[in-house]
C-alpha cells in the first residue's frame, strides 16, 4: 500500500515510520490512522523487521495532535468512532510481538502523547514537548490518554496533566518517568538507532518474550504475571537462540542470533 500520510523506511532489521504530514505539525485524521493501522499490521508481519521506531516527519512536531479541523463538526457517534479507531491503532501498537520506540522530535500533543506512550518506551529530543490539551477544547483524551498516562506517570501527575491541560517540556517529562532519555535535537536519531541496534543484536525471540511477559504482566496480579514468566523462560528452552546464545557465553564469542 502506497502512504500519503506516512513514511516507511526499512534498514537491516529496523524499521522507521514517519507520520508525515508537516503541513498540520503530524496532525492526526482518519486517514493517517487508517494508514497506520495497515502499516502497523504489515511491519508485525514482516520476518525481516526486528524492531519499529515512530517519529514525525520535520523538526517542529512528533504527532502535534488529533486533527481538531477534522474532528470540530463531528457528532457525539463519528466522534466516537473516530476515538475507537485511535485505540484500536494504538493498542495494535502496544501488542506488536516487536519492541516498539517512539523517537520524540518535536510537539507531542494530544493524540501524540498518546501515539507516544503506547510504544514500548519514548526517546525525547530536548526541544520536545508533552501535554494531553484535551480539556481546553472542551472534550477528553480519546485514544487512551486517561489510560496509559497515570500507568506511566503515576495517578496523581497523570491527572494534574489531565485536568490542567499543562504541556511541559523534555526535561519535565523525563523527571516523571514519560520519557527513558533526552537528547540534542540532531543527535536523536543515532542515539535511537544505537539503542535499536543493540535491542536487535539480542535473542530477537528473547526479546519479544520479555515485550509479551511485561505487557501481560502489567494486566494481572504479581502471582499470575509470575506463571506468565515463568511459562516464557521454558519456552526459551526450546529454541535455537537458546543454544547459541548459551554456547557463544561459553566459547566466549559473539552470539549469532536468527531468531528461531
Amino acid at each position: 500500500m502506497a502512504y500519503e500520510n506516512l513514511i516507511l523506511e526499512k534498514e537491516g532489521g529496523l524499521a522507521t515510520l514517519y507520520v508525515n504530514r508537516p503541513k498540520a505539525l503530524n496532525a492526526l485524521n482518519r486517514d493517517t490512522l487508517l494508514e497506520m493501522k495497515d502499516a502497523i499490521a504489515s511491519i508485525n508481519s514482516d520476518p525481516d523487521i526486528d524492531l519499529l521506531v515512530i517519529t514525525g516527519a520535520g523538526d517542529k512536531a512528533f504527532v502535534a495532535g488529533a486533527d481538531i479541523a477534522f474532528m470540530q463538526n463531528l457528532t457525539a457517534v463519528e466522534a466516537r468512532e473516530f476515538g475507537a479507531l485511535g485505540q484500536t491503532v494504538f493498542r495494535m501498537i502496544e501488542a506488536m510481538e516487536k519492541p516498539v520506540i517512539a523517537a520524540v522530535n518535536g510537539f507531542a500533543l494530544g493524540g501524540g502523547c498518546e501515539l507516544a506512550m503506547c510504544c514500548d518506551f519514548r526517546i525525547a529530543s530536548s526541544k520536545a514537548k508533552f501535554g494531553q490539551p484535551e480539556v481546553g477544547l472542551g472534550i477528553t483524551p480519546g485514544f487512551g490518554g486517561t489510560q496509559r498516562l497515570p500507568r506511566l506517570v503515576g495517578s496523581g501527575m497523570a491527572r494534574q496533566m489531565l485536568y490542567t491541560a499543562d504541556v511541559i517540556n523534555a526535561s519535565e517529562a523525563l523527571r516523571i518517568g514519560l520519557v527513558n532519555n533526552v537528547v540534542a535535537p540532531e543527535e536523536l536519531t543515532d542515539f535511537v538507532k544505537a539503542i535499536a541496534g543493540r535491542i536487535i543484536s539480542k535473542g530477537k525471540l528473547a526479546v519479544r518474550f520479555c515485550k509479551a511477559a511485561a505487557n501481560e504482566g502489567l494486566q494481572t496480579d504479581i502471582d499470575r504475571a509470575m506463571t506468565i514468566e515463568a511459562d516464557l523462560f521454558g519456552l526459551c528452552f526450546s529454541t535455537e537462540d537458546q543454544t547459541e546464545g548459551m554456547t557463544a557465553f561459553i566459547e566466549k564469542r559473539s552470539a549469532n542470533f536468527t531468531g528461531k
